[in-house]
């Protein structure tokens, strides 16, 4: 599951990502905190795949 993240000095100073795709793990747990449901977060970020959230969750874990 972790392998879905991704870290590249070259993208957002090295900040952790989801699969390289320029979304960042701190951008999902942020709309997690803010309240969103799973869903809406799909529907916000519509390249971000189910697992990419658990990959997510389970990093900041």
């Amino acid at each position: 599951m972790l392998s879905r993240i991704t870290t590249n000095p070259r993208q957002y100073g090295g900040w952790p990502c989801i699969r390289a795709i320029r979304i960042r793990v701190a951008d999902v747990l942020q709309l997690f905190a803010a309240g969103l449901t799973a869903g809406q977060i799909l529907a916000e970020m519509p390249d971000l795949e189910a697992l990419d959230r658990q990959a997510a969750l389970q990093y900041a874990a």
